[in-house]
């Protein structure tokens, strides 16, 4: 095996955790894949994995050559992508994180869509409501909501979203429209971890306006305290993007709006320069373009 191959075979076990994942991700026996890295383990004078008879991890210094590896490979791919002429023919696996009801509603029929564009690429969606690292998942791009943080990775503007508090038409009828942030705390409320970890909820654009508030219930789901407000049982808070199909029906409706805090941007974040392949470049421009469309951005 030579080295190149021995460089995606270590890529592949590190993040199958497995010799035997590693292998079939790259069509190898599980013996081979052992060997490629013994040897390339030999080569470097450092062990790259703790092996255990359960799983596989990397030391220290594998994580950090795993990120520099990564990178070498991602700029050969780039390289040979523009030597052969790959430009407007994209090709590969690309990989894409999201917050969970963000990529539910809006990446992932942008991913579907991409896919049909380009049969020659294969996909995968990492969906989860915390920042990600995309280095060390081996990521290509990400949907970041809020601000950012200093990082090496560029990032493409393509909208904003709101910070709301919502409940259906019924509910107001029968239990009347809060008209300031204090009166939150006289209504049922179900609140959503994700969207607001504490009892603390703030309004106004500084966020210096604070309310306690104290839910009758709590869930994890933001789709599970969406569903509840929408059929009557209380107030919710929620990002816009997340009651945006129920705002357009008119299921939901939106009070406090004078009090909300300033909305939150919403990049793409990537990599720049040579580390940029054709897939990424043309995923980033279709996801930009989608994504600037929706009226719920905006």
């Amino acid at each position: 095996m030579d080295r190149l191959q021995a460089l995606d075979v270590f890529v592949a076990v590190a993040e199958a955790e497995s010799f035997a994942g590693g292998a079939r991700q790259m069509n190898i026996s599980a013996p081979s894949a052992t060997r490629a890295v013994n040897e390339l383990e030999e080569r470097l004078g450092a062990r790259l994995f703790t092996r255990t008879t359960r799983v596989v991890r990397l030391t220290d210094v594998g994580r950090t050559y795993l990120e520099e590896v990564r990178g070498i490979l991602a700029d050969l791919s780039a390289a040979n992508e523009a030597v052969s002429g790959a430009v407007g023919r994209p090709r590969g696996y690309l990989r894409v994180t999201s917050p969970v009801e963000f990529g539910r509603i809006y990446v992932a029929p942008i991913v579907a869509e991409y896919l049909d564009r380009f049969p020659g690429v294969s996909a995968s969606m990492l969906m989860v409501d915390r920042i990600v690292n995309l280095a060390e998942e081996g990521l290509d791009v990400g949907v970041r909501i809020g601000p950012l943080s200093a990082s090496g990775l560029m990032a493409v503007k393509v909208g904003t979203v709101r910070r709301v508090v919502c409940g259906s038409p019924d509910y107001f009828r029968e239990h009347g429209v809060p008209q300031s942030p204090e009166d939150v705390t006289g209504h049922k409320i179900v609140a959503a971890a994700t969207v607001t970890p504490s009892n603390e909820w703030r309004f106004g654009k500084a966020q210096d306006r604070v309310v306690k508030v104290f839910p009758r219930l709590s869930v994890t789901s933001v789709a599970t305290a969406t569903s509840l407000a929408r059929s009557g049982w209380g107030l919710t808070r929620a990002l816009s993007y997340q009651v945006g199909p129920d705002l357009q029906s008119g299921t939901l409706q939106t009070v406090l709006e004078e009090y909300e805090p300033e909305p939150l941007p919403v990049h793409l974040v990537h990599y720049e320069g040579r580390r940029v392949s054709v897939k990424v470049r043309s995923f980033l421009d279709l996801a930009r373009d989608r994504l600037r469309q929706s009226t719920v951005l905006n």
